[in-house]
């Protein structure tokens, strides 16, 4: 993600509620991705190389591929609701372009649309070279729903 100007950051709450559901994920732990953007309407996660997130013939696995690009467009859903709310993916498409090679894949997650009930995103994965160079690997949409949270 390109240095946003400030109208295009995301408010420190919201930042903060983002990254500490971010953090309560077991899954985004495991694969060892992070968040490295957060926008109105905008979320991007990477993750880098390593051989666990790989398959057989050394690419990112596409299971680990879908599951950033899945966290990605929540997230991004996630930034546009209320503060007594939760997201959860209801279904996603997702289209392998391209072998996932690189240091890292950076899956991005950008808002069509954000209904009451139910947002819709793009979701775009990048794989990225140690040049800075970029190709985008797989690409799709999904599907979200917002949820109120249970009262505690």
């Amino acid at each position: 993600m390109e240095d946003p100007t400030p109208q295009d950051q995301a408010s420190p709450e919201v930042q903060k509620r983002v990254q500490d559901s971010f953090d309560r994920q077991g899954l985004m732990a495991h694969l060892g991705a992070r968040i490295t953007g957060i926008a109105p309407g905008r979320v991007e996660i990477t993750l880098p190389a390593r051989p666990e997130v790989t398959q057989q013939h050394g690419y990112f696995h596409a299971g680990a591929t879908s599951a950033v690009a899945d966290s990605a467009g929540g997230y991004a859903a996630y930034t546009l609701f209320p503060e007594n709310a939760d997201v959860l993916t209801v279904e996603y498409k997702i289209n392998l372009l391209a072998p996932a090679t690189g240091d890292r894949i950076e899956a991005v997650g950008t808002v069509l649309k954000s209904g009451r009930t139910l947002s819709v995103c793009r979701l775009e994965v990048f794989g990225v070279q140690s040049d800075g160079a970029r190709k985008l690997v797989a690409n799709g949409q999904q599907t979200l729903i917002r949820v109120n949270r249970p009262e505690r």
